[in-house]
């Protein structure tokens, strides 16, 4: 399969929610139509600290991945930090390289963002992105806690 990954355009809407829908399936998460509706004004708003990557299979034009992510600054370093919130992938585009192309533009903007850090988190169970994770990144050992 062959893609291409570039920013989130307004036209892609119709695309951006069925993945969206897809990622809340899969970890089981339902959302309120207005946070859906704030989340995806904020992903096109240039004066938000967040940006939405897709990738788009170049035969048909579906968008097949997205990736969220916010910059931030932190206490422990003067540059910014990037936290990829979101990654999806469709089912019938997994184990072709998209993940890791999402990944890899996401460390390509954090870089000329000069942030200091790119990290995300996963679900302990997610075992088949955690194979990815695991050869293009390095586990902090930190546990999350909420409330």
């Amino acid at each position: 399969m062959a893609f291409t990954i570039r920013e989130l355009l307004k036209e892609d809407r119709p695309g951006w929610e069925n993945l969206w829908g897809g990622y809340l399936d899969f970890y089981e998460a339902p959302m309120e139509p207005v946070v859906i509706e704030v989340t995806w004004s904020r992903l096109l708003d240039p004066e938000e600290p967040m940006m939405a990557l897709v990738a788009v299979d170049t035969g048909t034009h579906d968008l097949i991945g997205l990736v969220h992510c916010v910059f931030h600054r932190g206490t422990w370093a003067i540059g910014d930090f990037c936290y990829l919130e979101d990654l999806f992938v469709a089912p019938n585009a997994r184990n072709q390289g998209v993940g890791r192309a999402l990944i890899e533009a996401v460390y390509n903007r954090a870089d000329a963002k000069k942030c200091e850090r790119v990290y995300w988190l996963t679900h302990e169970t997610n075992t088949t992105a955690r194979a990815l994770y695991d050869q293009i990144a390095r586990r902090s050992g930190f546990i999350q806690y909420r409330r």
